[in-house]
């Protein structure tokens, strides 16, 4: 296992390990940052922190003013790479199956890390809000890490900030061209596979509690997804609730970014802690 050497942060209360390695597919290491409380001995909630940038760019760093902040409130936060579709490799489903991996690994190294593995929530911003809502709401797809196997990917709270919940609407000619090739098959023929990565398709009454929080001027992600979104759990009896930020899609403004932050941490304290 690779590990960078640990850092302190900017605040002297948080510590920050670096480019763990989870996991190994195909030949590729996938890995993860650590925030952590600088002192603490007793067993944390932790948090799984999952990017955005459409399935196809970006990494775990941007989570890094979410990771301290989490670590801040007394949270570990483990801010994970996830394998990304490039020049035709990587299909969906694997973007899923890294990060329910990771979860696993987290909780399977849960007392090397001061975490208590039965409270583990997801926090996901745009592609990575559409990963963590499904860690809420599905079992591991890929069973075929025997070392993790005895261990659920299945998180106790999710805060699904601006993420996609319904693929099968919505289109376009040009991201209907892109999903198609994500999902390996045209929505006309293959609307199975389109549904399957939608969360809305996957919302039961057994799911983790929801934060929701989406920008009023979001031009990427309709506004009307995350109020399905929404309707959907509230209907199956699923704690959830829908907080709208006077922000865009990626939470640009020192206020937006505030509010987000703070409405995370209070949420995850309530269902974690």
């Amino acid at each position: 296992m690779f590990v960078a050497s640990g850092r302190q942060s900017d605040n002297s209360s948080v510590t920050i390990e670096e480019n763990v390695t989870y996991a190994s597919v195909d030949g590729s290491d996938l890995r993860l940052d650590i925030y952590k409380p600088a002192t603490h001995n007793d067993r944390r909630p932790a948090v799984v922190l999952i990017h955005g940038g459409g399935w196809t760019s970006f990494d775990k760093s941007t989570m890094h003013g979410m990771g301290q902040f989490l670590a801040r409130a007394g949270f570990v936060g483990f801010s994970v790479d996830y394998r990304l579709f490039q020049g035709g490799e990587n299909r969906w489903p694997a973007q899923l199956d890294d990060v329910q991996r990771a979860v696993r690994w987290v909780r399977a190294n849960a007392a090397k890390y001061g975490v208590d593995n039965g409270r583990v929530g997801a926090f996901g911003h745009s592609a990575g809000g559409q990963l963590a809502a499904l860690l809420g709401m599905e079992d591991t797809r890929d069973n075929s890490d025997t070392a993790l196997a005895k261990y659920s990917s299945r998180v106790q709270a999710v805060v699904d900030a601006s993420g996609p919940t319904d693929f099968t609407i919505d289109h376009d000619q040009q991201t209907d061209a892109f999903f198609t090739r994500f999902f390996g098959g045209d929505y006309s023929r293959h609307a199975d596979l389109w549904r399957d990565a939608s969360p809305i398709y996957h919302v039961a009454k057994g799911d983790a509690p929801f934060l929701i929080v989406h920008g009023t001027q979001d031009a990427m992600v309709a506004m009307s997804q995350s109020e399905e979104l929404l309707r959907k759990l509230q209907a199956a009896g699923v704690p959830a609730s829908l907080v709208k930020v006077n922000d865009g899609h990626t939470f640009t403004t020192p206020e937006g970014r505030r509010q987000l932050a703070i409405s995370a941490a209070e949420f995850f304290r309530q269902y974690l802690s």
